[in-house]
């Protein structure tokens, strides 16, 4: 094979040609091949970092999206605004809701046992009533981006529900439950949890462990604005 020829090969086998591609205009698409489950668990930094990127992907294409989260804390450094919620307020198609109030169960933090156990379960409740309306719709057709998710999303992601489910605000099957109730064409995201959900392994089609080496908390580095939150 000729070099010219080995150069040709390698461009048409290349996205694009070779070429850089240029951002396009965001329009309402529907994806083509949706319909995994996810799971992104681990002991590491980026469980909702990656999730947030895909979601983000995912907007950039057209589709909508949507995260509910199921709680989030931090430590006294975090900021009660964070980051990434003012990045998908300005992103087309891309929406959040967070059910559960700012610090984590389990660690004696000011906040009330109780209301963690309730909030995870008005999560689990508003999980259903989103599934149930991706069910209703067309997902293989566009979604208007600025459209309510209570009218439909092509990825859900639900983000700290694992979390929830390790430390028994729900129950393993609750997470079964949510997993059945996915109609075919939608992307369903699950993420959270230090302790591997081994009641996964056999309902999810993408398993990923984010794995912590070294993180400078143990240096004493408080949460960061930008990084963390």
């Amino acid at each position: 094979m000729s070099d010219d020829q080995s150069s040709d090969s390698v461009v048409e086998s290349t996205p694009g040609q070779g070429r850089t591609p240029e951002p396009e205009r965001i329009e309402p698409a529907a994806p083509q091949e949706f319909g995994l489950v996810q799971v992104w668990w681990g002991d590491g930094k980026g469980k909702t970092t990656a999730t947030l990127g895909m979601g983000m992907r995912a907007a950039g294409h057209g589709y909508r999206v949507h995260m509910l989260q199921f709680m989030k804390g931090g430590a006294s450094s975090v900021d009660a605004v964070r980051g990434e919620y003012n990045a998908i307020a300005a992103l087309p198609g891309f929406s959040y809701e967070n059910l559960g109030h700012y610090g984590w169960h389990g660690m004696a933090d000011g906040s009330e046992e109780a209301d963690h156990e309730a909030e995870a379960q008005a999560g689990l409740e508003r999980a259903h009533e989103l599934l149930e309306a991706a069910a209703d719709t067309d997902l293989s057709a566009p979604i208007d981006l600025d459209a309510e998710p209570e009218d439909g999303v092509h990825m859900l992601v639900l983000d700290e529900v694992l979390y929830a489910a390790d430390r028994g605000l729900i129950g393993e099957g609750d997470v079964h439950d949510l997993i059945d109730a996915k109609p075919d064409d939608l992307e369903l995201v699950l993420s959270g949890s230090h302790e591997e959900p081994t009641y996964l392994e056999d309902r999810a089609d993408l398993i990923t462990n984010v794995r912590k080496v070294k993180h400078p908390i143990e240096d004493g580095q408080r949460a960061r604005r930008g990084t963390e939150f």
